[in-house]
């Protein structure tokens, strides 16, 4: 039996943190040149040590997070405050990639997801979204301590899932996750939408 791994941020579920700086914060994300910016020095989540990979990692809270984040942007605490609070009702099943993943199983195929997410980002969207309980099971990087693109939450998710890694293809939207799983041997699609996605999967030969 072949498997599917999903990540969930901008594969499953909307993700945009642009216009969503955007949105929240106007005054400082006047436009999409400086909302870009910002995004980058606040959502740095691949950067070891960041404090938003730390938030995903489950080694702070978002109240401890939010000062955090305001010194280092220079920006008030309560807008920071603000923002975290406004990303988990943001993040919405995307309807192309529900069916992809509806597609997939009803093809035999096992799906489970591994996703960096925070632990009460992780809560709000199992309980809130019921295509979370479409997975066999699935690891959320704050519940282990771990986060892509380590080796290690891959290695963890192989020996807790059972994953054979030749019969396991993995998507993600992060190129250094793919590179990461391809170098363990997890078959990988980077993605970059769900038709995308699917043209990708059926030339070769994991969705007819």
């Amino acid at each position: 039996m072949k498997t599917v791994v999903f990540d969930f941020g901008a594969v499953l579920f909307h993700w945009q943190p642009v216009p969503l700086l955007q949105e929240v914060l106007p005054a400082l994300a006047p436009d999409e040149a400086t909302a870009r910016q910002l995004a980058a020095r606040i959502f740095d989540v691949l950067e070891p040590g960041s404090e938003w990979a730390r938030f995903d990692l489950g080694l702070v809270e978002a109240e401890e997070l939010a000062p955090r984040l305001a010194q280092r942007v220079g920006a008030a605490v309560e807008d920071m405050r603000s923002l975290i609070a406004a990303i988990p009702p943001r993040l919405l099943p995307l309807p192309d990639s529900v069916a992809l993943l509806q597609r997939l199983k009803a093809q035999g195929h096992r799906a489970f997801y591994l996703s960096n997410m925070p632990g009460s980002f992780a809560d709000y969207l199992t309980r809130e979204h019921d295509v979370v309980q479409q997975f066999a099971d699935g690891i959320f990087s704050a519940r282990v301590g771990l986060a892509k693109p380590d080796e290690a939450i891959f290695e963890l998710a192989r020996e807790r899932l059972g994953l054979v890694p030749a019969q396991t293809v993995f998507l993600d939207d992060h190129p250094k996750n793919v590179e990461t799983a391809r170098r363990l041997g997890w078959q990988a699609v980077l993605f970059e939408n769900a038709a995308q996605a699917e043209a990708e999967l059926q030339a070769t030969g994991w969705l007819g």
